[in-house]
């Protein structure tokens, strides 16, 4: 059975220019690209995030995985986080965000979560769309119209999370699932990337970079190069094979047939 979508990832990491240890950690295998921004003293963070990852990594090879799926990885993770925080001295926690394939009728999703401020976007015919809500602070308060966007840049409480896996947090993930289109470019980020990068510069970048991996790769030099105040974790995912309806595939070098792409994205919150 031929897999409903096919894509090419590439990524990049980097403990930035004021840390010495990079508590990020990325999983970027197909069905599976994920960013996990660690927390706590003593380490914490750092082994908060692997273990994170490590409880979504027996999924590898799948060509799709279902909601079932991602809830009981989330599951297992809060599990092992919550383990660490009773045998370490810190407080562990991590953010978690990302997107993994699935399938539905046969044809090609991507079924995005998140948890915390790290983010996941799309860009697709040109234009960047941030598709998590950040669990922090700052955008409560530019929901409830007490900040604008560019208030919230610059405010003291910009790095207070309101949700994470851990550190005490009893908080569910959102997720977002909505069809895939041929030339989707996902980005996976930590918020080293976005705290560092304006938007239109990612975007910038993400459209001058056809390879994904060279994309994530100037992605995170960006955000070193303009001060690099906090680990930086970037993942690229493009759609390379789409199938948008039964018995229908388009391919990268394909003409698109505007009759077969899908006419509108399902999205939703589920907490």
């Amino acid at each position: 059975m031929n897999a409903p979508l096919i894509v090419s990832a590439g990524s990049s990491t980097h403990a930035g220019l004021r840390r010495a240890l990079n508590e990020d950690a990325l999983l970027a295998s197909t069905p599976i690209f994920v960013v996990a921004d660690g927390m706590g003293g003593h380490e914490a963070g750092e082994r908060a995030s692997a273990a994170v990852v490590a409880e979504f990594a027996p999924y590898i090879g799948r060509q799709s995985l279902e909601l079932e799926d991602v809830l009981d990885a989330l599951g297992r993770s809060r599990t092992a986080v919550e383990a660490l925080s009773v045998n370490a001295s810190g407080r562990a926690g991590t953010t978690l965000s990302g997107v993994v394939l699935a399938d539905v009728d046969g044809m090609g999703y991507w079924l995005a979560f998140n948890i915390g401020d790290s983010r996941t976007y799309r860009l697709a015919g040109g234009e960047l769309e941030q598709i998590t809500v950040d669990h922090s602070v700052v955008q409560e308060l530019i929901e409830s119209g007490e900040l604008d966007a560019a208030q919230a840049a610059t405010d003291h409480r910009r790095n207070i999370i309101t949700r994470a896996i851990g550190a005490g947090s009893t908080g569910d993930a959102d997720f977002w699932m909505f069809p895939a289109e041929l030339g989707d470019r996902m980005l996976i980020c930590s918020d080293g990337l976005s705290s560092e990068v304006p938007d239109a510069q990612i975007s910038a970048i993400l459209a001058s970079e056809p390879d994904p991996q060279t994309a994530a790769a100037a992605l995170v030099g960006e955000a070193v190069h303009a001060g690099g105040r906090d680990n930086i974790t970037v993942v690229v995912v493009d759609a390379v094979s789409v199938a948008s309806r039964p018995g229908v595939r388009m391919r990268a070098d394909d003409d698109i047939d505007e009759d077969t792409r899908p006419r509108e994205a399902v999205a939703g919150g589920m907490g």
